[in-house]
């Protein structure tokens, strides 16, 4: 397996170097920059070529927002994971339209930041359950004002991919979806992808979003 090259970007020196001990002893992991604010990072990033950035959203002079918009636009190929002390609604929902790929607390655990860094880097998303939670409250409340989709779209899905789409907004992981559904990661996942295709969206939340707004999943 490839190196993971990643840069951190958090304003306080204490952080960095607690996220550099819980990564110091993975091989697979190697921080290649750090940077206390957005112009540190685009500067690193003239030279360097990280596959993740761990970004705060509080940073001095550029906030993490806007730096995820900039890294979303201008550097595609670099997935961003957002670690914040900050979780409410408003911060997540401007951090996921800014394109960020990932979303953890800061008093997440070492496994869990390992996780998550290792699924955005294979072209997956990652939310804590405690994100992902806030983000289901917030569909399930805004569903009765959002428009349903035609039947027609809802008839495209398969009952196997229905199957998918409720177990994904569970929570449930790929490989936890294939032992219940007794089929492979691999095939879950060429699900997902048709899911997202046939309803014309981008990703997991829109999955969630879709879902609730169109009850064809139970919660």
């Amino acid at each position: 397996m490839s190196e993971i090259k990643i840069v951190l970007v958090d304003d306080h020196q204490i952080v960095r170097d607690g996220i550099r001990a819980l990564l110091s002893d993975n091989p697979q992991m190697k921080i290649v920059g750090e940077a206390t604010n957005g112009y540190e990072l685009f500067h690193i990033l003239k030279t360097a070529t990280p596959d993740v950035i761990l970004l705060d959203i509080s940073l001095p002079k550029m906030s993490g927002i806007e730096v995820a918009k900039i890294l979303s636009s201008d550097f595609k190929r670099i997935k961003i994971l957002m670690l914040s002390m900050y979780t409410s609604e408003d911060f997540i929902f401007n951090a996921l339209k800014a394109g960020v790929h990932g979303y953890l607390p800061k008093n997440t655990t070492r496994d869990e930041l390992l996780l998550a860094i290792n699924e955005i880097n294979n072209g997956r998303e990652y939310f804590s359950k405690s994100i992902s939670d806030t983000i289901l409250k917030s569909y399930v409340n805004k569903a009765k004002y959002g428009e349903k989709v035609s039947q027609n779209n809802l008839n495209c899905l398969t009952n196997r991919e229905r199957e998918i789409l409720q177990y994904v907004v569970e929570g449930m992981s790929n490989p936890d979806m294939a032992k219940r559904l007794c089929i492979s990661v691999r095939t879950v996942e060429t699900h997902k992808t048709s899911i997202l295709k046939k309803l014309d969206l981008n990703n997991t939340v829109d999955l969630v979003k879709f879902a609730i707004k169109n009850n064809i999943i139970e919660l």
